[in-house]
Order: C-alpha cells, then sequence, then structure tokens
C-alpha cells in the first residue's frame, strides 16, 4: 500500500458524503444506479491524498481500486522492456478504474500523482459486498461500462483516417 494519506474523517462526514454521492452521481460506471444504491456506495468510498510522485498505483498491481480524480493530476506510465514512457495526463473530474471492481485485473499502467492529488477510492471487497445485498444493479452497471467503451472508440476512430494500418488491426475492444 502507498504512504498515501486518508482525509480527517471528522472534517465535515455529511458534507463529504454528499459530495461523494455528487460526484458518484456524475460519474458514468454509477450514474444509472438508485439513489439508495448510490448512498451506500458514497458512504465506502474514502478519499486518499498523494504526494507529487506518488505511485497512486503500479503497474502489475491487483489493488481492487477503483478511483476518481478530485483534485490534481496524474500520469498514465507504462514500462515495456524496462522503458517507461507517459501514455498521458490525467486530471481532476476522470473515473479510472472500475473494470477492477468487478474482478481481478493486473494493473496495465501505472498511475502517478504529478502533483498534489486527492481521490475518492472504491474497494473491490467494499463493491462486492454491496452487489450481495443489490445484485440488481449488476446489469445497469455493464450497460454503462459497455456504453462507455463504445463511446470510447468511436471518439479514438473518429477524424483518424491517417492511423496506421498496424494500429487499425489492433483496434475494435468495443467487439468484446
Amino acid at each position: 500500500m502507498s504512504s498515501s494519506e486518508r482525509n480527517d474523517a471528522n472534517a465535515n462526514p455529511s458534507s463529504e458524503l454528499e459530495e461523494n454521492l455528487e460526484i458518484l452521481r456524475q460519474t458514468y460506471f454509477f450514474s444509472g444506479l438508485p439513489l439508495e444504491t448510490l448512498k451506500i456506495f458514497a458512504y465506502l468510498c474514502t478519499r486518499e491524498k498523494f504526494k507529487k510522485n506518488e505511485y497512486i498505483f503500479k503497474q502489475h498491481e491487483d489493488d481492487g481500486r477503483a478511483f476518481y480524480l478530485i483534485s490534481g493530476k496524474a500520469s498514465l506510465e507504462r514500462k515495456d522492456n524496462g522503458n517507461a514512457r507517459e501514455i498521458r495526463d490525467c486530471k481532476s473530474g476522470e473515473f479510472i478504474g472500475g473494470l477492477t471492481l468487478m474482478g481481478e485485473i493486473r494493473r496495465l499502467f501505472s498511475l502517478k500523482a504529478t502533483e498534489d492529488t486527492i481521490c475518492l477510492v472504491l474497494e473491490r471487497e467494499k463493491f462486492s459486498k454491496t452487489l450481495q445485498q443489490f445484485p440488481d444493479i449488476m446489469p445497469r452497471i455493464f450497460k454503462a461500462v459497455a456504453k462507455h467503451i463504445d463511446s470510447w472508440e468511436e471518439r479514438f476512430l473518429a477524424g483518424r483516417g491517417d492511423m496506421c494500418g498496424e494500429c487499425m488491426v489492433n483496434l475494435g475492444v468495443s467487439l468484446i
């Protein structure tokens, strides 16, 4: 586990819970869920602070945690054959790692804070226990994830007529 710090739980839990709820409402993964379930997830989330240059998660780990960047910035990195390269910058308002909530998935990337960053974090174990109480929400989550994958790939392909043939052959995640 990283050396991240949790926010002071006594700061203003009611206000923080309301903020968590509003964040989840706006996140594609949770947006179609009933209010009762959203409130539970909002309660189960924690807030963690990551200092500049601290890893939020590392490639090859299965930490079972999803992150919403409340504030700050981070860099998505991938290391291949000992060479690390930056894939893209992530900024506040991004939800990262939703699939890790649904099953064991090794990270294909690392996420490193490029400035002090605060994340809303939900753990797979808490997510799974909530699913046991509300099994009817899983189809809604699957639908939201499928829609998000489809729209991501459509945006990616838009205006990329000059993409190399080798790259095009490797697309089609929405065909899964």
